[in-house]
């Protein structure tokens, strides 16, 4: 599996690369990103694992294959992750739109986290 996910970070679609230029290297509010990244038997194609958020970038393949994703999305939400599926044409037309959604959830799910903040006796 981790080879496959190796060679898909090779093989990018043009929108994955796209998108990957805006998530690399903490560029969208400091948030960290990973792609392709292997969580349980699927490859996610962005993760922030800090607001255990995943981007899928979905091309028409996908809309043949609905019934996978649907599974796909439920399977990776019951061990804590939400999935944020976004089409390859909106990255291309509405990549600001885009972030702002990605900020958005993040932000909504770090405010929800406990405080990591110790306190002394």
């Amino acid at each position: 599996m981790q080879e496959l996910a190796r060679n898909r970070r090779k093989n990018q679609t043009d929108a994955e690369i796209r998108m990957w230029y805006y998530l690399r290297n903490r560029r969208l509010g400091g948030h960290k990103f990973v792609r392709e990244q292997v969580i349980g038997h699927y490859i996610a194609d962005f993760v922030c694992r800090e607001s255990k958020l995943i981007i899928e970038v979905d091309g028409g393949q996908h809309m043949a294959a609905e019934a996978y994703d649907q599974q796909r999305t439920k399977d990776l939400e019951a061990v804590g992750y939400r999935v944020m599926r976004v089409w390859n044409n909106e990255v291309f037309s509405n990549i600001q739109g885009v972030l702002d959604r990605v900020l958005s959830l993040i932000e909504g799910a770090l405010d929800k986290k406990p405080s990591s903040c110790v306190t002394g006796t």
